[in-house]
């Protein structure tokens, strides 16, 4: 699935070089300077995804994410931020960003990381799917190429990263997975990842399951180790 990509981000060779890539993969590219030019652009007609950076002038990206969600909950949002700006990017996932790259970053996993949206906002109408492409533990159904996740019959809206992060604790139920395993599986180029950047992407997991099942306490967390999933006996 092409579509059209806006880029607000006030660094324009960051901006120009971003755009080039996403046009040779055959994407519509809007390209903004400013959170109040991109603003402007939205409330008229919002892009199929937005690649944001943080710190910008007149309008930041965390106030233009929310601004985004306010209209739309399921427009994908990819933060780019700098390695020193963890309280930002940490509340830019809390406001509901799907995912986020460090400054300096591939351009290739920028592109895969927005070829894998696409590809889930191409299938989200897709009913159909191969038991091949499906991992079910318990309740709980992987989807393994759409990137999409039930419980008890309830859809989790789970970010690529979120879900990359839950693959790899119900692979194997009931072994401890070191924060540094959660990292590679959920971003395998950055190395700029921090302890505190997993555990707010395990809480965002547990805060969307609860919410659809307040009983739901399958995420174990391992003090001192990690996180762990585990199944209830017979279910």
């Amino acid at each position: 699935m092409t579509g059209t990509v806006a880029i607000v981000e006030d660094e324009q060779n960051i901006r120009d070089n971003v755009a080039f890539a996403l046009k040779r993969e055959g994407y519509r590219v809007e390209s903004f300077a400013d959170g109040v030019a991109a603003w402007e652009s939205f409330e008229r007609s919002l892009p199929d995804l937005v690649v944001l950076d943080i710190i910008m002038p007149r309008m930041d990206g965390l106030e233009l994410c929310r601004r985004v969600r306010s209209l739309s909950q399921t427009v994908p949002i990819v933060f780019l931020t700098s390695r020193d700006e963890e309280f930002d990017r940490v509340l830019g996932l809390e406001l509901g960003a799907d995912d986020y790259l460090c400054k300096p970053f591939s351009m290739r996993e920028l592109v895969a990381r927005v070829k894998v949206l696409f590809r889930r906002l191409a299938l989200v109408n897709d009913r159909t799917a191969d038991d091949e492409d499906l991992f079910t533990i318990g309740q709980l159904v992987l989807d393994l190429r759409r990137y999409t996740a039930r419980w008890r019959e309830h859809n989790v809206p789970l970010t690529v990263t979120e879900f990359m992060m839950l693959h790899a604790l119900v692979r194997r139920p009931g072994h401890v997975k070191t924060r540094q395993q959660l990292m590679e599986q959920g971003y395998p180029h950055d190395t700029y990842v921090s302890d505190r950047t997993i555990d707010s992407h395990i809480k965002r997991i547990r805060k969307k399951f609860t919410g659809l099942d307040p009983d739901f306490d399958r995420i174990e967390t391992v003090y001192g180790l990690g996180y762990r999933y585990t199944e209830a006996a017979g279910s």
